[in-house]
């Protein structure tokens, strides 16, 4: 099964750019994607035979997210059951036979650390809902999870520390979801791979010099990591300040 996401920083700007060429090339089973930026009746893709899903934000021109799928899910949910996390469309989560798979994009704790404190008790919340769904069922994890875990997922550490996406409690909340029972699967397979990254500024030819951070993710539960066949970054893929990830799993 090929799995891909993508935040596309605004979809109706994302078409403009060659979104479904690489929508049609890649052939995912089902295709996640962040920041959508529109409300309902604001986009019409036609995707063929893909079932189509999407969580729009209250807030208009903001956030959101969308599920593809070549097979219609059991069932599909918006959200996390919590009113306070669910206005900014969030999450969406489609169960299969064998598997959850969750679209996150999480909040970015902003400049000058805003929204830190949200973001901590969205992390908190979140990670609880993740573990309801992996009493059932595995899940997968995929999303702009805004943050880069390590000092090898970024290019310059030193010079970030404390900024929004390498604060201290960011990276340790990313180590307790992973310590809760789940795989980066990138990580798993590539341990020591630098200078591999899903985001890079629009400022400084951030891109072009490769001035990046990794914080887009495929997460799966433990204990179906040893079915992960392969995790892409498709980083010569534009559209977007982000590119996209991929995981190829036998589920």
């Amino acid at each position: 099964m090929k799995l891909v996401s993508w935040n596309v920083n605004g979809i109706r700007a994302c078409i403009g750019k060659g979104f479904l060429d690489f929508f049609n090339t890649v052939s995912a089973d089902i295709f996640c994607i962040q920041e959508t930026k529109v409300q309902q009746g604001q986009v019409q893709i036609d995707m063929g035979d893909y079932y189509q899903y999407w969580n729009y934000a209250v807030r208009k021109g903001y956030s959101g997210t969308a599920l593809f799928s070549k097979e219609k899910p059991v069932s599909v949910t918006n959200g996390i059951d919590i009113n306070e996390h669910d206005s900014e469309g969030r999450v969406i989560t489609a169960e299969y036979d064998n598997f959850y798979i969750v679209t996150v994009y999480t909040p970015n704790a902003q400049r000058e650390l805003a929204r830190l404190a949200y973001r901590m008790e969205w992390e908190d919340a979140f990670r609880a809902y993740l573990k309801k769904l992996d009493s059932y069922k595995p899940v997968i994890v995929c999303g702009d999870l805004n943050v880069a875990h390590n000092e090898i997922d970024l290019k310059n550490p030193q010079s970030n520390r404390n900024n929004a996406g390498f604060t201290d409690e960011e990276r340790e909340k990313m180590t307790e979801l992973l310590n809760a029972g789940y795989t980066d699967t990138f990580r798993y397979l590539y341990p020591d791979r630098a200078g591999v990254y899903t985001w890079w500024s629009y400022m400084f030819k951030a891109r072009e010099k490769n001035i990046g951070w990794r914080i887009d993710y495929f997460l799966v539960s433990d204990r179906i990591r040893g079915k992960i066949k392969d995790a892409v970054i498709y980083s010569d893929i534009m559209g977007s300040d982000h590119c996209p990830v991929g995981l190829e799993i036998d589920i």
